[in-house]
């Protein structure tokens, strides 16, 4: 099955990736900053299912820590990665302009910067051998207005869909996964209320990463998880985008955590 390498693999939809894999026969290698948490899902995975996993940890908005990620993605020698799953990443609740731009700068190194530079190595390695698959975790947030997330999800959408094109004549496949709202640790970690936000705007982990994977074995280039959510992509692609605006300052209302007191 080769291996995969899957960033942000030590919680959330990294992990089920990372999981799934494993039951699916790939060997791993996984990419996050937590060692402690990614060699304790290490051994699970190996003991469980038989399969070799290497440990990586790493800090992808550090320029060096992703340098070396990517002279792992890009490597030609032995267990060369043959699927690249760029997951890692964040949310904030604040707006833009009342947040900390260094956050904002944080999220454009791990979001955009490593997405190009792993990508570009992936690319590369597996045009010469003729064959892999990269899968970009990008959001329904891509086709909407949902502020500096919205147009960060936008550039892994439009990249995926351009690398796609350049990389298809050599038997190398780019997918960009548009989930919605999934139940993970990422709304909780980013001080995220969404206790108001309808039971059928979520997905579950498992169930978005099942149909991504099978949409990277199909050879789609953007796979959107969910009837609910092929629904709302097809109208948001369709609508005006001053209704898309609206609709997203709806939701953005939704989900923004109450006042404190005092």
């Amino acid at each position: 099955m080769g291996t995969a390498l899957v960033t942000g693999a030590s919680s959330g939809l990294g992990r089920e990736y990372a999981v799934q894999l494993a039951t699916r026969g790939h060997d791993l290698v996984l990419v996050a900053r937590d060692r402690a948490r990614l060699e304790e899902l290490a051994t699970e995975l190996a003991t469980r299912h038989r399969v070799a996993v290497e440990v990586l940890p790493a800090d992808l908005s550090d320029r060096d820590d992703l340098t070396r990620v990517a002279e792992r993605v890009g490597s030609t020698g032995a267990q060369p990665v043959d699927l690249l799953v760029n997951n890692a990443g964040f949310g904030s609740r604040r707006g833009f302009v009342r947040g900390d731009l260094a956050e904002e700068e944080a999220a454009l190194d791990l979001m955009v910067r490593a997405v190009m530079v792993l990508s570009h190595a992936a690319g590369g390695s597996m045009r010469s051998r003729g064959r892999g698959a990269v899968l970009n975790v990008s959001s329904v947030a891509s086709y909407a207005v949902m502020g500096h997330y919205s147009a960060i999800k936008a550039y892994v959408t439009v990249f995926s869909e351009a690398l796609a094109t350049e990389l298809a004549p050599h038997g190398v496949t780019v997918t960009a996964v548009c989930p919605g709202f999934v139940h993970t640790e990422f709304h909780a970690r980013a001080e995220m209320n969404m206790s108001r936000l309808p039971d059928a705007l979520w997905l579950e982990a498992a169930d978005v990463v099942r149909e991504s994977l099978d949409d990277v074995a199909a050879g789609r280039v953007v796979s959107v998880p969910s009837l609910t959510y092929k629904a709302l992509v097809g109208v948001l692609r369709l609508a005006p985008r001053r209704l898309t605006r609206t609709v997203a300052g709806s939701l953005a209302s939704r989900r923004r955590a109450p006042r404190r007191a005092g």
